[in-house]
Order: structure tokens, then C-alpha cells, then sequence
């Protein structure tokens, strides 16, 4: 009788749970993966079954191959670049000699409790060509031919978009990496220092491999982070712009559906996105795949 009561506790707490990721999630998405291979404006409610047209249209646009390759852009600087940035601030705020560790936590971690509209509009103005404060800076330095219109040139907007990105993911990413960092025993950098390993050694040979682990999932994260976030952002600053130059699969998928009406289009780029996150994924799995450390 305990072990049945135990089983209905349990399903009336996930049952819920299930229902509710079964409707929000589960079906939209069953349903976008149908409705690509139709053509439909959203409106109508006849849509009409096109098969894989919509497929052979997306494989011949220019925009996509354009929004894919700024797509990998970010891809790489903005993971990478934070990465770098919150492993080293990870290394450096969990040294014992340093005081005030919890104020440089804090300050560092400070700009991910902003949204991503705030963080958006702060850093146009930033980057405005006549009163922002990037070219007021260059000017007072003597650099005035480096002043341009950032977010207007297509040659710097992917970058300063990054920039945005990588200045509010680092605090997240160094507080993971803090705490896996912590949770190394410090007898093994007793022994390490002991044997005159410096803290760079210490920090490559040890800190590295052993909260790889936690590492690898941080990827993941990035990957997931760059597709979803990187719309917020640019839709803010520059709304795909200048003449697709910040386009991404995100951006495009959206203006595909509202703009321009065309949500059968829409959900096909939505599929492609998909399966291109799925697959980066596990290619970051199995390139990243080692040995495990354990202490």
C-alpha cells in the first residue's frame, strides 16, 4: 500500500509538470516542424502543403548563408573570448592572498542581474558615432580616424555586438568556474608548489583538467546561449542591420514570420537552426570527450 500511495504522490507532483511541457513545449514544436513544409501566413486557415519547397527556397537564399555565417562568427569569438575572460577571473579570485573577493564577485557578476534590453540600449549609446562614449574616447587620445559609426558599418557590427554578449555572460561563467575551482582539494596545490610547480603550471596542469568536466558543460551552454541570446541584441542595436550585415538565423526566422508573413518559410529556418544547434552540440561533445580527472 506505501509503495502504491508513494507511486500516486509522485505522479500527481509530475504529472503537472508534464502536462504543462507537453503543451508548451513539446506540441509548438511538433507543430512548427509540421508547418514548414507548408506555406501559410499565419492567418489564413487553410494552410497549403508545399512539401520540401520551402527547403529548396531556403537552400538558394543568400540572407541564410549570410545569417549562418555571422552565426558562426559569434560562435566562436564570443565563446571563446568568455571562456578566456571568467577562467581567468575564476583563477585569480579564488588566490588566497587576495582580499576583498566578494566585491570583485559581485562587480564582475553585476551585469548578468541586467535584461538584455538594458544591456542592448546602454551599449548603443556606447557606441553612438556622435556622443558615445567609445568615439569620445578615441578622439580626446589623438585617434580620430579610428571614431566610426560601430554599429553601422558592417565590418564592426558583429564585434560590437559581441562585446555586449561577452561583457554580461563572463560574471555567470566565473561563478560556475569558482566553484568548481573551490572544490578542488588544496592539498593537491600543496603538493604542487611543494614540487615548484608555478601557478601558471598549477593553473594549466591542474585547475584545467581537473574541473573539465564542468567546463564541457559551460560549452553547451555558450552554444545555446549565442542562437537565443544573440537575437535580443541585435534586434535592439541594430535590427539586422546595416543591409544584413548583424543577420542571424534568430532575426531572420523572425522577420520571415511577422514581417513578412510567411511563417511556413519561417519554420522552415527555425528546423535549420535546429538541427544545426543539435549538431554543433554533439560535435562539442565528442571533440571535447577526454579522460576524466579525478582527486
Amino acid at each position: 500500500m506505501k509503495h502504491r500511495e508513494r507511486n500516486l504522490f509522485i505522479a500527481a507532483c509530475t504529472l503537472p509538470a508534464l502536462a504543462l511541457f507537453a503543451t508548451f513545449t513539446l506540441y509548438p514544436f511538433g507543430k512548427a516542424v509540421v508547418m514548414a513544409f507548408y506555406d501559410w501566413s499565419g492567418l489564413s486557415e487553410n494552410p497549403v502543403f508545399t512539401g520540401l519547397k520551402n527547403f529548396r527556397t531556403l537552400w538558394q537564399d543568400d540572407i541564410v548563408w549570410q545569417a549562418l555565417k555571422n552565426n558562426i562568427f559569434l560562435l566562436l569569438v564570443v565563446p571563446i573570448l568568455t571562456m578566456a575572460i571568467s577562467l581567468l577571473f575564476a583563477a585569480l579570485l579564488t588566490q588566497k592572498r587576495l582580499t576583498g573577493k566578494s566585491i570583485y564577485r559581485t562587480v564582475f557578476f553585476f551585469p548578468n542581474v541586467l535584461s538584455i534590453v538594458v544591456i542592448s540600449v546602454l551599449w548603443s549609446f556606447v557606441y553612438h558615432p556622435t556622443f558615445g562614449i567609445l568615439n569620445s574616447l578615441l578622439e580626446m587620445i589623438g585617434l580620430q580616424e579610428w571614431t566610426r559609426a560601430w554599429l553601422g558599418d558592417s565590418s564592426t557590427v558583429l564585434w560590437a555586438i559581441a562585446f555586449p554578449m561577452i561583457w554580461q555572460s563572463v560574471g555567470y561563467y566565473m561563478i560556475i568556474y569558482i566553484a568548481a575551482i573551490e572544490g578542488i582539494p588544496a592539498d593537491i596545490y600543496e603538493a604542487a608548489s611543494i614540487d615548484g610547480a608555478s601557478g601558471v603550471t598549477q593553473f594549466r596542469r591542474l585547475t584545467v583538467p581537473l574541473i573539465w568536466s564542468v567546463m564541457r558543460i559551460t560549452i553547451v551552454f555558450f552554444l545555446i546561449g549565442v542562437f537565443n541570446g544573440s537575437f535580443a541584441y541585435i534586434k535592439v542595436m541594430t535590427n539586422a542591420g546595416p543591409n544584413h550585415g548583424s543577420e542571424v538565423l534568430m532575426t531572420y526566422m523572425y522577420s520571415q514570420a511577422f514581417n513578412n508573413g510567411n511563417f511556413g518559410y519561417a519554420m522552415a529556418v527555425g528546423v535549420f537552426l535546429l538541427l544545426i544547434t543539435i549538431s554543433l552540440a554533439l560535435l562539442s561533445e565528442k571533440l571535447t570527450e577526454r579522460d576524466s580527472v579525478e582527486y
